[in-house]
């Protein structure tokens, strides 16, 4: 292999591993997402972790968490629950930092 095809291999790798970490992050805050809504919907244990892979999977239909806030502010609503999309979009971004923080601390490992 030339120079030039091991520099394109290393830069196929790093996108490929960032890519997946990009994913990683954004599955774990879906779903420490789903937990504080589950929280918020008086969802415990088992009824919260399942509720937390419905948001994941909600996530998947389309790039961006507005799938995942389009979900929550539903069952919310089902459930008369007010609050405001401020405080929805804080808690998005404590999901998000703290996921990038395990997963970050996960690939140190």
């Amino acid at each position: 292999m030339s120079g030039f095809d091991d520099r394109e291999k290393a830069f196929e790798n790093k996108f490929a591993h960032e890519e997946k970490v990009g994913f990683d992050v954004e599955a774990r805050c879906s779903k420490l997402y789903g937990l504080w809504a589950a929280e918020q919907l008086g969802l415990e244990n088992e009824n919260a972790a399942t509720y937390a892979l419905e948001v994941v999977e909600a996530n998947l239909e389309e790039p961006g968490f507005d799938d995942v806030l389009r979900k929550v502010r539903a069952d919310f609503e089902a459930k008369s629950l007010e609050t405001s999309d401020h405080v929805m979009n804080v808690e998005l971004d404590k999901a998000l930092e703290e996921a990038k923080r395990q997963i970050l601390e996960n690939n140190k490992a």
